[in-house]
């Protein structure tokens, strides 16, 4: 494969950014979720190693929700028990309490359920108002924390809805708040469709602060549909947030957003962040191999700007 020059790109510091970031990888999950081809069990496991092998430490596994919803992670059961013996966090998502069953009969320790900022979306998504999905989540969350299980909650359409427009910030916090007063140990405030810019970004993570919610506890999670996901990545970082979602290759979109496409590429992420001095301890190198092997079994190149660089795939 080809490779930058030696030492490529120079790091820069910049001052108010933080020494280190954790990278929340989704590619197997949100990346893989959206696929119109089945993609092999066997497929997704060796994934997920590959995964494991570039330094990553948090990989977020699959979907433990009904199979008539997400079908492509209808596998759940059968590739978990394969990645379980991986020496890395394996965050899996959970939609309610059965899902919750199921995760914890394999032995999962880190869970995530998934609210919406926006009514319109939560209906979409499941089927219920924000509230509604709220109380659903409550036993979820109480239960997992009961076992001593690490507890994320995501919460979509902070920055825009496709049928409502711009989401107000008050509403996001009010959600978040309700997220982790009954226990969520982790946010990740998601740009579902793409539409938020710095300055939002900027204005959201301040609010939150300012409502009591801890810097730390936060993580965000952007698309890339109007090429901002990166400049939105550096706002969050210069107000202290020290977890970025992000996946391989770019993959992924979401299956109740027509208007979503991927997701921040974890390469473009670690080229950045390498960029500015700041450690993840991910293999730019192994990373980009990881993704440019699933590009090929999923047989389209990486829409990832590094992943083509470095590899030099063509379109």
């Amino acid at each position: 494969m080809n490779t930058p020059e030696v030492d490529l790109p120079m790091a820069v510091p910049a001052t108010g950014l933080p020494a280190r970031v954790r990278i929340h990888e989704v590619g197997a999950r949100d990346g893989l979720q959206n696929e119109k081809a089945t993609v092999p069990t066997a497929v997704k496991a060796e994934f997920v190693r590959r995964l494991a092998g570039t330094g990553l430490t948090t990989i977020e596994a699959t979907s433990f929700v009904h199979p008539k919803w997400v079908p492509q992670l209808a596998d759940a059961e059968d590739l978990y028990p394969e990645i379980s013996g991986l020496p890395v966090s394996l965050p899996v998502l959970v939609p309610n309490e059965r899902g919750l069953d199921r995760a914890l009969a394999l032995g999962a320790r880190r869970v995530a359920v998934f609210a919406s900022a926006t009514e319109s979306f939560a209906k979409a998504n499941l089927n219920r108002t924000v509230d509604e999905a709220l109380a659903m989540f409550e036993p979820v969350v109480t239960r997992a924390k009961g076992e001593d299980v690490h507890v994320r909650g995501y919460l979509s359409m902070c920055f825009g809805d496709p049928w409502e427009g711009p989401v107000p910030i008050p509403q996001v916090v009010r959600v978040c708040r309700a997220l982790l007063d009954m226990g969520c140990d982790e946010l990740s405030l998601g740009d579902t469709i793409g539409v938020a810019t710095p300055g939002h970004v900027t204005a959201l993570l301040t609010a939150l602060t300012g409502a009591g919610v801890p810097v730390s506890a936060l993580g965000v999670h952007f698309h890339d549909t109007y090429g901002q996901a990166l400049a939105n990545t550096l706002a969050a970082l210069q107000q202290g947030v020290t977890t970025v979602d992000a996946s391989a290759g770019g993959l992924g979109g979401c299956p109740y957003a027509k208007s979503a496409t991927g997701n921040l590429a974890t390469e473009d992420l670690v080229w950045m962040l390498r960029g500015l001095g700041i450690d993840t301890g991910v293999d730019l190198g192994r990373l980009v191999a990881t993704s440019v092997w699933m590009a090929a079994h999923l047989g389209r190149p990486s829409p990832s700007r590094t992943v083509r660089a470095l590899s030099h795939q063509e379109s």
